[in-house]
């Protein structure tokens, strides 16, 4: 299915999901459609809304029943689709390691914000299992932390594969985010993001390509502003994924209130000589 084909099915499912009136579809169809045609116009749009198939068909069966105007409709799906393009998909792995040509992926979590940093939905946190003889391979590091949060026990119980994982993870970002408009985030999510390319391609074609690394702020912030550095939120080390993920977002948010502030006067007249442009 092409890009263009992708956002049709998904705001056409949202306009259920997402922008009011939840019985919109089920008391339009009940009210309108009575032929075999539009029976099967109706088939092919309720596909669109569960699977984001036949788009195109969708379209025509809401502009041939006349439901709303076109410039409604187009309106009502502008504004939730560009509010919904801001949001940030954060995720955190557990590995069995950082070489992603033989170490696995052990622990996944993945949490929706605005782009404000307000938590949006809580998706899965899920433990994948992996055979005894890689656990037993592990790093001296993983096999102490991994063992002390009791992580590495919970792999060996649980019964989750990659795949059904990867379904889970997908299943739920659909839920909450358009096809290809909302970046990755997260703490050192460049190494996340090698593990997810490799073992879920499919979760991470429906992100953004571009990621939101606090990593990176932090590194900024520690060189630049070594003051407002030293008052940042400090982590407790627990090494679990969503503990790791609501840190991070509590760490972005204090950067974006501290460091992220409009410019004073002084500031401005700064960014002026320099060339900059001070108008938002």
């Amino acid at each position: 299915m092409t890009t263009l084909s992708r956002n049709i099915a998904w705001t056409l499912a949202r306009f259920k999901l997402g922008c009011g009136k939840k019985s919109f579809l089920p008391s339009f169809f009940s009210r309108h459609c009575c032929s075999h045609r539009t029976k099967g116009l109706q088939q092919r749009a309720g596909a669109v809304q569960k699977g984001f198939v036949y788009p195109e068909a969708a379209l025509s069966c809401f502009s041939s029943l006349g439901c709303v105007s076109a410039v409604q409709f187009d309106r009502r799906i502008s504004m939730c689709s560009s509010s919904m393009s801001q949001r940030m998909v954060w995720v955190d792995l557990e590995m069995t390691g950082l070489d992603v040509e033989k170490d696995q992926i052990i622990e996944m979590a993945c949490i929706i914000t605005d782009s404000d940093l307000n938590i949006i939905a809580e998706g899965p946190s899920m433990i994948i299992n992996q055979p005894d003889e890689l656990l037993d391979g592990m790093s001296d590091w993983c096999k102490e932390h991994h063992g002390k949060s009791g992580l590495t026990q919970a792999v060996q119980n649980s019964k989750m594969t990659l795949e059904q994982a990867e379904y889970e993870f997908l299943s739920f970002v659909r839920q909450h985010t358009p096809p290809g408009q909302c970046p990755l985030a997260g703490n050192s999510v460049h190494a996340d993001k090698r593990f997810l390319d490799k073992y879920m391609p499919q979760f991470m074609y429906h992100l953004h390509y571009r990621i939101i690394d606090v990593s990176t702020i932090k590194e900024l912030c520690r060189r630049w502003f070594p003051e407002e550095f030293k008052m940042a939120p400090h982590k407790s080390a627990t090494h679990r994924a969503l503990d790791d993920i609501k840190e991070s977002i509590k760490e972005l948010q204090y950067y974006r209130a501290c460091i992220f502030k409009a410019p004073s006067e002084e500031k401005k007249h700064k960014i002026v000589e320099n060339g900059g442009n001070t108008k938002s």
